[in-house]
């Protein structure tokens, strides 16, 4: 039988995806496109946005053969309190994603629907392992699920729970084994991915010290990680070389007054002094971040205000999103909500200044030597990032999920 799978949303989704992609095949299911007539289709939903929510039901609503097995699965189904599911064969929460196929099974054994949303797993989810990934050179791995933060604009810590960490031995085991079949460049991702260990008397840096131990391992990169939690151990850290030289840190406002609103943990001085502290490390590495534009109350001179912090940390990257209310969240609940317009010019002003500093950062790396992992080939020429995350395409003899030194050039750059 023939099995589509759709994935919506975050890496840790992408993670979930090729988990469930190894449960069905461990069966003797054929995995095909979800264009594909299938006998069964999964749909990996998302929902951190209501236009995520939109996102999901068109996908379930495109599901080309009638006839097939519909599996819904994940954020959505935790959040989607009044979504008609009674055209799906099997709903799935995300504390039930490790019983897919037995509830798959049992749909089309028995032809009643299913719906499973409690915490009636028979393997610990946190406690998945991969140890192949299906068409990357990269492999990501997720180390924990769940957030306790509760950010006033974000739903996830109600749909994916408290913090659970993977053991620490398993996570070593699924890495080396991914070392050993061949993956040049590990990801670790989470849903908060630097408070790994909270529920285990350790942290993130007494894992990132040991996975760091791995022999082959050649690469590291880190998805995401929050500016409170980098400590004087990863600093220390920071100084080995198989660490890429890139850090996601979100930031979500320059404003001190937004980000009180927004509940983070941390104001515009504790944020930049963290950054100063990993440049001194690490001088030319690549320091990206997400900012939400138009969070409620956030009026002009708050919105001036995030313009100059951004140009003064100087990001690599700023990936720009326009405040979409949650329902269910405090921020949804807040007055001063900004109207559509507003949001869209601020966000095409944000994203302006953006481009330039990406410009800039990759302009300051030409005529360096960097190390470029080949992704792909197509047309002559092979695709790939460097530890840096400059995404480049360079001509000449090379093969993929290899690593190659190369000297940058500006026309190498992939617009």
């Amino acid at each position: 039988m023939k099995v589509g799978i759709y994935t919506l949303g975050c890496k840790v989704n992408t993670y979930e995806s090729e988990f469930i992609i190894s449960l069905f095949k461990n069966r003797g299911y054929e995995i095909a496109s979800f264009d594909d007539e299938c006998d069964i289709y999964v749909v990996n939903t998302c929902t951190v946005t209501n236009n995520s929510d939109r996102k999901d039901r068109k996908i379930i609503n495109s599901i080309k053969n009638k006839d097939a097995c519909k599996v819904v699965c994940g954020c959505f189904v935790e959040s989607a309190k009044e979504y008609d599911f009674s055209g799906i064969d099997v709903v799935i929460g995300n504390y039930n994603k490790s019983n897919i196929v037995d509830l798959v099974e049992e749909n089309l054994k028995t032809g009643k629907q299913i719906i499973a949303k409690e915490n009636i797993m028979t393997v610990p989810f946190e406690d998945m392992e991969i140890n192949h990934v299906e068409t990357r050179t990269r492999a990501f791995v997720k180390i924990q699920d769940g957030c306790e933060n509760y950010c006033s604009y974000c739903i996830i810590p109600f749909v994916r729970g408290r913090c659970r960490s993977k053991k620490k031995d398993v996570i070593l085991e699924e890495i080396s084994s991914l070392v050993n079949n061949g993956y040049n460049e590990i990801v670790l991702t989470g849903i908060h991915t630097g408070n790994y260990g909270v529920d285990l008397g350790t942290c993130f840096s007494d894992l990132l010290e040991d996975i760091l131990k791995i022999s082959g391992l050649k690469r590291l990169r880190i998805s995401s990680i929050e500016i409170t939690e980098l400590d004087d151990k990863f600093f220390k850290l920071l100084e080995n070389p198989v660490l890429c030289n890139h850090l996601h840190v979100p930031l979500q406002s320059g404003s001190d007054r937004i980000l009180k609103l927004m509940n983070r943990k941390y104001d515009k001085k504790e944020y930049l002094s963290v950054i100063n502290k990993i440049r001194s490390i690490r001088p030319d590495i690549s320091i990206t971040t997400d900012v939400i534009v138009g969070f409620p109350g956030e009026n002009l001179d708050d919105f001036n205000e995030c313009l100059s912090f951004v140009k003064e940390v100087n990001f690599a990257k700023v990936h720009v999103f326009p405040y979409s209310k949650r329902n269910g969240t405090k921020a949804a609940r807040m007055g001063g909500h900004i109207d559509g317009n507003t949001k869209k010019e601020r966000t095409k002003e944000l994203l302006e200044l953006s481009d330039k500093l990406e410009k800039e950062y990759y302009n300051s790396c030409i005529g360096k030597k960097e190390q470029v992992l080949i992704e792909k080939i197509e047309n002559g020429y092979a695709y790939g990032h460097t530890s840096n995350y400059l995404y480049l395409k360079v001509s000449g003899n090379y093969e993929e999920n290899h690593l190659y030194d190369v000297v940058v050039s500006k026309d190498m750059f992939v617009n």
